[in-house]
């Protein structure tokens, strides 16, 4: 919105909100300042919608900037069809304080078991409780970072993943990677470890992830970090995809 250019103290606001980088206050702070005064609002009133204007707007970025492919919550996630996920668990992970402890979270379990649902929808949670998120597959990470080896900048995209609170990673193990690639994943696991939290999903048990990469001595390294100090939920081997497609299937038949 443009700022009357007669007014000082707009253009005042306007340059505290761009220092204290506010910037939904800054681009709402005239209109709501002007139905404030239409509705006799007072001053708490007022500042409280400039502040909640400002959170939902922080919301929507950190989820922007989490990149996740599709929306997903925990309280969506139907424990009754997957009772080998236990909602205490779960719930435990919508707090803060594994992610500021650095402690990874491993979600293992055949495709369709709920993975990537958990996945997001911590993702989601802690990104919602204000801590930065980043939402990957194994795959595209790994060539994300070949790319960036290539082209010289592999420290600064290592030192971009490595500031992020929280890194999900999913499909982990579905694809077998090379000396190079386990390597560079490796990388990051080692950036991040005890001091930023780290959540995989994978369909391999950990006595096959010796399959996955090429060199057994990367492997051993790699699954040490991921499972050190981590929460681990088996989302067993029953498709909850299937059983959902099942139950419409009957429900329709009927």
């Amino acid at each position: 919105m443009p700022l009357p250019e007669s007014d000082p103290e707009d253009t005042l606001i306007d340059e505290a909100c761009r220092d204290l980088r506010l910037p939904a206050f800054r681009e709402r702070f005239v209109e709501l300042s002007a139905a404030a005064r239409r509705e006799q609002s007072s001053y708490k009133q007022f500042l409280l919608d400039l502040l909640q204007v400002e959170r939902a707007d922080r919301d929507v970025r950190r989820q922007r900037s989490a990149r996740f492919p599709r929306p997903k919550r925990l309280e969506d996630f139907d424990f009754d069809r997957n009772p080998n996920v236990l909602p205490e668990t779960v719930g435990d992970l919508k707090s803060t304080s594994w992610v500021r402890e650095g402690r990874p979270l491993v979600l293992i379990g055949d495709s369709g078991t709920g993975k990537s649902h958990l996945l997001i929808g911590v993702g989601t949670a802690i990104a919602e409780a204000g801590m930065s998120v980043r939402y990957t597959t194994t795959s595209a990470l790994v060539n994300e970072l070949a790319e960036a080896d290539a082209a010289r900048r592999l420290s600064s995209v290592i030192a971009r993943y490595s500031k992020v609170d929280l890194l999900c990673l999913d499909e982990f193990g579905y694809l077998n990677l090379d000396k190079k690639g386990a390597r560079l994943l490796f990388q990051i696991f080692t950036e991040r470890e005890e001091c930023k939290a780290t959540a995989v999903a994978t369909n391999s048990p950990f006595a096959e992830w010796d399959k996955i990469f090429a060199d057994p001595r990367l492997c051993a390294a790699i699954a040490d970090r991921i499972t050190f100090r981590c929460t681990l939920i088996q989302t067993g081997t029953e498709s909850y995809r299937f059983q959902a497609t099942e139950s419409e299937r009957h429900n329709t038949a009927r």
